[in-house]
């Protein structure tokens, strides 16, 4: 917890640098248009498509048809924000976050040298599969929602594992090697989706969520790079007990 709570503290103390903003506003900006568009063009058709369906049909069955119309404009938020959401995820992923990288790597973690792949490729398509995951993933637990609680867990499972397959691999793919990025995924499993679940938690604050995208990016990147260093660290230590 203590270096999850360090990841999000640097990353929040990196808002007060005019660039960082820069970075962060361009897929929040992107969020909120595609949310505003979504909204004009296909909320009608998702509520009507919803309502022809259990247990929309139901509800109109036994004389509520008020509380299915909610349902469905709640499942076509929901719908929606999350379509955004995802957007801004691919659009801070594959565009902004290796400015980040770049940005950080040549400043607070200078000392972390890049011995990775730099593969633009890779990292696109590990977010591009995420976000197929993801979808999939998202239309197939549909019928649990009507499980009450789950319509609220559900998504915030989904995110959180959504930003852990998205940004751990991109903070790392360029200065770790295949070995060290193994090991660090084994022994930081647990942290990286407690990391992601967090900022799955923000992104449902209003105003504030516009921002996790590319926060959540940040703090990817402190976290994998802090873990990174250390675990170099912790290799070099034992390697001058071994000699020694």
């Amino acid at each position: 917890m203590t270096d999850i709570m360090l990841a999000l503290q640097r990353a929040f103390a990196d808002l007060r640098q005019g660039r960082v903003w820069l970075y962060i506003l361009i897929p929040a900006l992107f969020s909120l248009l595609l949310t505003i568009v979504l909204a004009f063009w296909a909320l009608g058709a998702v509520v009507h498509y919803l309502l022809g369906y259990p247990p929309m049909t139901w509800l109109h069955a036994w004389g509520v048809a008020w509380l299915a119309t909610v349902l469905a404009y709640l499942g076509g938020w929901l719908a929606i924000l999350a379509v955004a959401y995802l957007g801004a995820t691919l659009l801070a992923a594959v565009a902004i976050m290796p400015l980040m990288l770049n940005y950080l790597a040549a400043g607070e973690y200078r000392d972390v040298a890049p011995m990775g792949k730099d593969s633009f490729v890779a990292a696109a398509g590990n977010s591009v599969l995420a976000s197929v995951i993801f979808v999939a993933a998202w239309l197939l637990t549909i019928p649990l929602w009507l499980i009450p609680g789950f319509s609220l867990l559900l998504p915030l499972l989904l995110m959180a594992w959504l930003n852990r397959r998205t940004f751990a691999y991109d903070a790392l793919s360029m200065h770790a090697t295949d070995s060290e990025w193994a090991t660090l995924r084994q022994r930081h499993k647990g942290p990286l989706f407690m990391l992601g679940l967090t900022l799955a938690l923000l992104a449902h604050i209003p105003l504030l969520g516009l921002l996790v995208p590319a926060l959540a990016a940040l703090s990817f990147v402190h976290y994998g790079l802090e873990a990174l260093r250390q675990e170099r660290r912790g290799a070099l230590v034992s390697g001058e007990g071994e000699r020694l």
